[in-house]
């Protein structure tokens, strides 16, 4: 079957504006990379990021219906190709830097199709074939312009974009009562994580101003201390001898072995990447809102842009573990950090120094963290059940949608 490629490419490398002129500015809705999910389909009901931009960016970046939008950034191979298709937009939106924008050919190609193409698994492995990095993951702006699908006439084209969008409809129903067990048992489990880590009763409810008094209820008994003057930062890099393997943090579970990295071009120079050994405190500053820390198990090295903490022996690592990645401090995180971008709020390494943190005596400490061991165990098990399944459904889904759009399933 001949590929050709069905779109135009809207350029979206930096302009050569001369910083002299003072181009005019204007307020724009910016379309982030936290709008593009799977199967996305953008509409103007997003809460969408205000910005300014130059005129000259506005004209080159405008969104318009009918335009498909991809993920060619991101921190790992999971996320890069994600595609959305725009089904209406305003004239203030704008495509962010990091996400690549396609204008079909309006007399070649339906919109609806494209996007199913690039929501195959071909087009997927096109990308990670192509893309590069280890701390992020991008894929070259060239390598967008040149993927080739398959070609179809115009009325073909729109009854596969119906036939796909009517078969994945049940499949996306599965995975959003999945993906909505998922956060109720982590929700579940942050809920667990809280009370007991600021020993607070059963029947304490969440406030909104322990986003800004971690320490509010913790019983009086308890110590009180400041992060800065019991966790000590690492200096410790590679160096010529890597002390382990690369190793990411994950959200959910952690510090964690890096398995994303199929695709991707190693670094060449990992000299100056952190380590992290074992009872160390992890954390990447700029997801500590998002659970974006935890204690090592593991000895292996991190993005340089990453810290690790020493603990001093007035805690319990496992008690240290539970505590940061619970909802209230990851409500203080969000609350203290700054930033631009929605998913990049930073907190800086003063003001984490100056956090509070409770002190339990360090029996209690032992004894919350065999009990929340114990907790998230059984959660983590029924997590891993539910994963499975919507692995198995999303396999299903990639593979009906491949099998289409190549018309190696004929529709009727």
């Amino acid at each position: 079957m001949k590929k050709v490629p069905l779109w135009s490419l809207v350029d979206i490398r930096p302009s050569n504006v001369d910083k002299k002129s003072n181009p005019s500015e204007s307020t724009v809705r910016l379309v982030n990379y936290t709008d593009v999910y799977y199967n996305s389909r953008i509409t103007m009901n997003l809460d969408l990021m205000e910005a300014t931009a130059s005129t000259d960016h506005i004209e080159r970046f405008r969104v318009r219906p009918g335009d498909l939008i991809i993920t060619k950034d991101s921190e790992t191979s999971d996320d890069i190709g994600i595609p959305a298709l725009v089904e209406s937009a305003s004239d203030d939106m704008v495509c962010a830097y990091h996400l690549a924008l396609l204008r079909p050919y309006a007399d070649q190609v339906d919109p609806i199709f494209l996007y199913w193409c690039l929501a195959s698994s071909l087009t997927k492995g096109y990308w990670l074939t192509a893309s590069f990095g280890v701390t992020r993951v991008s894929i070259p702006i060239g390598t967008v312009a040149r993927l080739p699908v398959p070609e179809f006439d115009c009325d073909t084209q729109r009854k596969i974009a119906r036939y796909l969008d009517r078969e994945t409809g049940e499949i996306d129903a599965m995975l959003a009562q999945l993906q909505s067990l998922t956060h109720k048992l982590q929700e579940r489990v942050r809920t667990v994580q809280t009370r007991a880590v600021f020993g607070l009763a059963e029947s304490a409810g969440h406030r909104e101003s322990e986003s800004h008094a971690a320490l509010a209820g913790i019983p009086d008994h308890w110590e009180r201390t400041k992060f800065g003057y019991d966790f000590t930062e690492s200096a410790e890099r590679n160096g010529d001898d890597p002390a382990g393997p690369l190793l990411s943090i994950s959200e959910y579970r952690g510090v964690e072995l890096n398995t994303r990295t199929d695709g991707q071009q190693a670094s060449l120079d990992v000299s100056k990447y952190r380590v992290v050994r074992p009872g160390q405190l992890a954390a990447n500053m700029m997801w500590l809102n998002h659970g974006g820390l935890g204690v090592s198990s593991l000895t292996g090295y991190i993005s340089p842009d990453y810290k690790a903490f020493w603990i001093s022996d007035r805690f319990e690592p496992r008690y240290v573990h539970h505590l940061f990645r619970s909802s209230r401090y990851i409500d203080y995180f969000a609350a203290i950090s700054t930033g631009v971008r929605p998913n990049a709020q930073r907190v800086t390494k003063t003001v984490l120094d100056a956090t509070p943190v409770p002190l339990p005596p360090i029996e209690e400490q032992i004894r919350i963290a065999d009990e929340l061991d114990e907790a998230t165990a059984r959660v983590d098990a029924m997590l891993a059940k539910v994963a499975d399944l919507k692995s198995r459904l999303l396999e299903r889904r990639a593979a009906l949608i491949t099998d289409v759009v190549t018309g190696k399933k004929a529709v009727a």
